[in-house]
């Protein structure tokens, strides 16, 4: 933080099942996530990805988090979601 503003980025979340997904666009989700998590362009990040995967399937949403169209999350991954975000992330430094 150069002037007291945080910088935060957050994963993309699973999206197999959709009416666009492919294999090409889940490889581009996997290295945006990735660099998400590991580059250093942001002061921390929420890993929605990691909150709302299924981890037998890691390119679609725990079936209790679809909303059905696989691609937006339900008010069961969205609360997931909110509960993946460290609040200390928002702790002025």
């Amino acid at each position: 933080m150069t002037i007291g503003i945080a910088i935060l980025g957050a994963t993309l979340t699973p999206f197999e099942g959709a009416a666009y997904a492919t294999p090409e666009g889940e490889a581009k989700r996997q290295a945006v996530n990735e660099w998400i998590r590991t580059g250093k362009a942001y002061d921390g990040f929420i890993d929605f990805d990691q909150a709302t995967r299924d981890p037998a399937s890691p390119a679609k949403f725990l079936p209790q988090y679809d909303s059905g169209d696989h691609l937006h999350p339900n008010d069961a991954g969205y609360k997931a979601m909110a509960d993946a975000i460290n609040l200390g992330l928002f702790a002025r430094k």
